[in-house]
């Protein structure tokens, strides 16, 4: 029974604060009621956690479609965290694509030139694949993970105090507008207390009446200061709370760095595995073309890349096309001959030589040279050039 009757009066009396609560916000909205402002430095705080959580959100859901464009597949990654089950492995774009590029060139079979190409893409679009999956596994534990935890655990503590220091404004709030019209209740009594009445009864009533509001503004001065406390204390700990949204920021910089170390590393990768594909399809693209009787052209390469670009040409008088014999004899002859560049190229590194298109270099073979390259030779400058840019002259 006695527990019943605490139950009652604690549910009596929450009920009594959080009407008193929407009391005082409406009167507020309403203009009607005077709000306690927060200083300037706790507001700033505020804002900052507010701003951070908002790009927090917007950076994390972006980089989710980033790692993963399937909408079905994220829904689905989702449903399985929120089971705390392990989502089943699912082949992905580039490793379904590089599937289909070997089994196509293992149907046109692989001892000829076409089937032998799909082959060698498929296998380093399945390496794509790999490093894809190895990224997006990087990227959600070193970054994704961390602003989820932001979002899910600190900024959600954040907002719990945040609420607890608004209840306590408006607590404050309200205890100061009730001993202001207690103050004003017991200012008009004192005056009609002094005024002259007759009879005793009317003036015993008044002296009650006016010992009753007198301790009706002591009670509520109490208030105030218990209210006040309260309110300095929470607002005390919501400011730690705040001031350690830059830590955050700190945290988040190291997790950014890590992001695109894993970016940088996977780039790096697939750059890697095209650039080999592109030398290995470069040695079959010579003698494809030298056995077509008619003339084939083959689109240049970008004048920004690396990667070394598959030579085609015109036959026309006093030039031959780079056959692989003439590539042979070439590379076995100890002499030098006259080449016509077919494309520009970029050089890679320091060993190599720069090229603009249709203009002549010599260019020798150097023993133990891979059999892609030869030396060329521009005036004093020399460096090593791709084969398959050249078109050797009579």
């Amino acid at each position: 029974m006695n527990i019943m009757d605490f139950n009652v009066k604690k549910l009596a009396a929450d009920a009594g604060t959080f009407l008193s609560r929407a009391v005082q916000f409406t009167e507020e909205k309403l203009g009607q009621a005077e709000k306690t402002e927060l200083d300037a430095h706790l507001e700033n705080l505020l804002s900052k956690a507010e701003c951070t959580k908002i790009w927090t959100e917007k950076i994390m859901k972006q980089t989710e479609v980033l790692l993963q464009p399937n909408p079905n597949a994220r829904i689905e990654e989702f449903v399985y965290e929120k089971l705390d089950r392990k989502a089943p492995s699912r082949i992905n774009n580039p490793e379904l694509l590089g599937q289909y590029m070997i089994d196509a060139g293992t149907e046109f079979g692989p001892g000829t030139a076409y089937g032998n190409a799909l082959i060698k893409c498929g296998e380093t679009q399945k390496r794509i694949g790999t490093a894809d999956r190895e990224l997006i596994q990087t990227s959600a534990l070193n970054f994704l993970t961390p602003l989820r935890n932001f979002i899910e655990g600190d900024y959600k503590t954040i907002a719990k105090e945040r609420k607890l220091l608004q209840n306590k404004r408006l607590d404050l709030d309200a205890a100061k507008t009730r001993l202001k019209k207690a103050k004003a209740a017991e200012t008009r009594a004192s005056q009609l207390n002094s005024a002259r009445l007759e009879g005793d009864n009317i003036m015993v009533n008044f002296s009650y009446m006016l010992n009753f509001l007198h301790v009706k503004w002591l009670k509520s001065e109490q208030e105030l200061r218990i209210t006040q406390s309260e309110f300095d204390r929470q607002a005390e700990i919501t400011r730690l709370l705040l001031e350690g949204i830059s830590s955050t920021h700190a945290h988040h910089l190291r997790c950014l760095n890590d992001f695109v170390e894993a970016q940088m590393t996977y780039y790096a990768q697939c750059y890697q595995y095209m650039l080999d594909l592109q030398k290995q399809l470069g040695r079959c693209f010579p003698s494809n073309y030298s056995n077509n009787n008619q003339t084939s052209v083959a689109p240049a390469p970008s004048a920004s890349s690396n990667v070394i670009g598959s030579s085609a040409l015109t036959s026309t008088s006093g030039l031959v096309i780079t056959s692989p014999s003439n590539l042979i004899d070439l590379k076995e002859c100890s002499g030098s001959r006259k080449a016509r560049v077919l494309y520009d190229y970029d050089a890679a590194n320091s060993s190599e030589l720069s090229l603009l298109a249709d203009e002549v270099i010599t260019v020798f073979s150097v023993v133990g040279m891979d059999s892609d390259w030869l030396m060329g030779e521009r005036g004093n400058q020399k460096g090593r050039v791709p084969i398959t840019y050249l078109e050797l002259l009579n």
